[in-house]
């Protein structure tokens, strides 16, 4: 996105603070909650696996999750700062040396989440804040 002042302007109202969005980085595994319509009814899906890549900023910023399920890979790419996400909950905290994990697509099994986790504590971190 251009830095032009009227852009950055007009796009701050639409940018979602104060939902902890931006405590997950790449490598983390993450829950996305959002708001799936059906007619006229609506309902919250979860789509739970591994953050493989972050990209673009401000209003366009957007995250990639891959889980496997039922033997295949599935990807799904969220916008950051979309109306229809609820939340996004850390589940664990991994530590990478890689801003994008795509070399995950090629791994099967058990390997294929395999990243090098970090020792979560969720009462130090509540402390630190």
């Amino acid at each position: 996105m251009s830095n032009h002042p009227l852009l950055q302007y007009a796009t701050q109202s639409q940018l979602k603070t104060g939902r902890g969005d931006d405590s997950f980085k790449v490598g983390d595994g993450v829950r996305v909650s959002t708001k799936v319509r059906e007619g006229d009814k609506e309902r919250t899906q979860v789509f739970s696996g591994i953050v493989i890549s972050r990209k673009g900023g401000n209003v366009q910023e957007t995250f990639t999750v891959r889980r496997v399920s039922f033997g295949e890979g599935v990807e799904r790419t969220f916008p950051v700062h979309s109306p229809n996400i609820e939340k996004i909950e850390v589940e664990r905290v991994s530590q990478v040396m890689k801003a994008r994990l795509f070399y995950l697509r090629d791994r099967h099994g058990k390997s294929a989440t395999k990243v090098k986790e970090k020792r979560y504590d969720p009462s130090a971190a509540a402390e630190v804040k």
